[in-house]
């Protein structure tokens, strides 16, 4: 399991070599990365500074309680807020970027899919679809918030497991979301999808924690994005060649039957023909 998560990380370094390759189309990705990164920072940067005022706010039953017992238990409180909202920003910067840089990110992925070989006919989708993705993503996004909040009110331990599970969460619901375009391209349904995730959990989660990871950095959301696409495509593909669903999910088109030459039939004797 260990080695299967290192390899998920491993694809988003992958990802990162195709500045190698292609520079300029890398490059190119940078800039719906930098749109969504600062529509996003304008939202971020005063909750940073509220994060305080919310914590007091959202605990009104520990005014009573002695110093400094108060200010730490609403410190772990802002903490986890943070932590929830982070995981949250996470997938609306991704949805945004996906749905701002939608013709940057569909040819980075065919550039991907052509070094590799054997890239789909099918561009995967387009506008609406990358639209779509983003609400979903979005979704995704605010039910793990949640569940980052919840896991973060739990006494002692909660400081911890918010944090560490809205990275895994966030990061799986990343992995997902970056690997439809090439899914898409396949024609796959949710139930192949979901028989290759299944097949390789810790490899997709080793590449989603590794890019969350990198969204957590300031500026590190605008500079990783471009190679979040392309790794997520080797990602993609390595799956598709270790699970046998991508071969069911396309089968063979049958070869139209070979005609068989008519077979004569026996002519009827005609009575010979002769004087009277």
């Amino acid at each position: 399991m260990i080695r299967e998560f290192g390899e998920g990380v491993r694809m988003l370094f992958r990802g990162f070599g195709t500045w190698r390759r292609r520079p300029g189309l890398m490059a190119l990705g940078l800039v719906p990365a930098v749109i969504a990164g600062v529509l996003l920072l304008a939202a971020l940067i005063p909750l940073a500074f509220s994060l305080w005022t919310i914590a007091d706010w959202a605990t009104p039953f520990a005014d009573g309680w002695a110093e400094p017992w108060r200010d730490l238990f609403r410190g772990v409180v802002g903490i986890v807020l943070f932590a929830a909202a982070l995981a949250l920003a996470g997938a609306v910067f991704s949805a945004l970027a996906l749905a701002i840089g939608d013709p940057f990110y569909q040819r980075i992925w065919r550039a991907v899919e052509t070094d590799l070989g054997d890239p789909p006919a099918s561009d995967g989708g387009g506008f609406w679809s990358a639209l779509g993705e983003g609400i979903r993503l979005v979704l995704l996004g605010v039910l793990v918030a949640i569940v980052v909040l919840l896991l973060g009110l739990i006494p002692l331990v909660g400081g911890i497991l918010g944090p560490v599970f809205g990275v895994l969460l966030s990061g799986r619901v990343l992995a997902r979301e970056l690997t439809g375009r090439a899914f898409d391209a396949r024609d796959l349904s949710p139930a192949d999808r979901a028989a290759l995730f299944r097949g390789s959990r810790a490899r997709v989660l080793g590449f989603g924690a590794a890019t969350q990871l990198c969204f957590l950095v300031p500026g590190g959301a605008v500079a990783v994005m471009p190679a979040a696409v392309a790794g997520a495509t080797v990602l993609a593909r390595s799956l598709l060649e270790r699970t046998p669903i991508a071969a069911a999910a396309h089968p063979p088109a049958p070869h139209p039957p070979t005609p068989h030459p008519p077979t004569p039939h026996p002519s009827t004797p005609h009575p010979p023909t002769g004087s009277a």
